[in-house]
């Protein structure tokens, strides 16, 4: 077994993104054969395969958030200046939830997104993410509040997902106390973050509120039932997020089987996906998640929600928080921004 540390880069490979044939995409990919990690990204394995580490199933959630977090800081390189950044906590349905506001240049009321970081419902924080919301936040021209929600297992579904949407409730309801535009509101997020902005977009709609204009979901676990797709038998092994690795944060997260029939755990078996806010959809093709990303979007797309998807080619899990070391992530991010900034715009 490759060392965690290698697990956990192996999946976030790095290139250009293609438009998939059936989705509102802008290009294609050079080629659908069988791909490797980008040079920077392997190169980036190798350093962090010599430092050697446990697989993360070989971990408690504590000793997995002592090995992981920092390096995830680490990895998102030197971070961008923007406007103000401002820690701060705000009521919840368990207890206080950190959340951390950037505001980028300018002046006047800016469209917000709302940032649920990733991390398997067990890892991350405000700090494992804080490169890419700067990033967000400049390159969208919007205020980013990224969520530090109660973690698994101490905080068990759905109270996760209870504090994503109560803090996006009062984001709506405060927007105007940090220069934010309540009219505009988006919702985001990766991995886990990216399965709790699908249910939040959900729970807004099947409880009238509040109102979202788009949701960026950054390769989202989808589908916590089956997890047998072709990209989990194809890349379950090398890479950063294992199918081993996803079955540990799954149990973590989930109170029993049963829960994984849920649809607000498996957003993709919502045998509803109307009236949700249109989509953008990133998806690294060396990811176990890749198959039911992919999935997602078509179920969207057939309901009738806008969608588009940017699929990256040699990418893997997580590539999103290597903006210090691999290229295509900060091209990632600017092409992510610009679409968000488009949907900001949209009447």
């Amino acid at each position: 077994m490759l060392p965690a540390l290698l697990l956990l880069l192996a999946e976030m490979t790095i290139k250009t993104p293609f438009q998939h044939p059936c989705l509102n995409m802008q290009r294609r990919s050079k080629s659908m054969e069988v791909q490797r990690p980008d040079t920077q990204t392997e190169e980036l394995l190798k350093r962090l395969a010599a430092r050697g580490a446990p697989a993360v199933t070989e971990l408690t959630p504590e000793e997995a958030r002592v090995a992981r977090n920092p390096l995830f800081v680490e990895l998102g390189g030197s971070p961008e200046d923007v406007a103000e950044v401002r820690d701060q906590s705000i009521p919840g349905p368990a207890g206080d939830i950190p959340i951390r506001i950037y505001t980028p240049q300018g002046s006047g009321n800016f469209p917000i997104l709302v940032y649920f970081h990733g991390g398997g419902w067990v890892i991350g924080n405000l700090d494992t993410h804080d490169s890419l919301c700067r990033g967000l936040a400049n390159e969208a021209s919007c205020v980013v509040v990224a969520v530090d929600y109660g973690l698994s297992p101490e905080r068990k579904f759905p109270g996760p997902l209870e504090d994503g949407y109560e803090a996006t409730k009062w984001v709506a309801e405060h927007a105007r106390e940090f220069r934010g535009d309540p009219t505009r509101i988006a919702v985001g997020g990766d991995s886990a973050g990216g399965n709790m902005a699908t249910v939040v977009c959900l729970m807004a709609r099947d409880k009238e509120g509040p109102s979202l204009i788009h949701q960026l979901l950054i390769y989202p676990a989808v589908d916590l039932l089956s997890m047998d797709t072709a990209s989990y038998r194809d890349h379950g092994e090398g890479y950063l997020l294992t199918a081993e690795g996803m079955a540990y944060y799954r149990d973590h997260y989930l109170r029993n089987e049963d829960d994984r029939k849920n649809p607000y755990a498996s957003p993709i078996l919502e045998k509803d996906l109307s009236r949700l806010p249109p989509a953008t959809v990133v998806t690294p093709l060396l990811d176990v998640l890749a198959d039911e990303g992919k999935a997602y979007s078509e179920r969207l797309k057939d309901a009738g929600v806008p969608v588009t998807c940017l699929v990256y080619d040699q990418m893997i899990h997580a590539f999103l928080n290597c903006l210090g070391e691999v290229d295509m992530a900060r091209k990632a991010v600017s092409e992510m921004g610009a679409l968000l900034k488009k949907a900001f715009e949209q009447p």
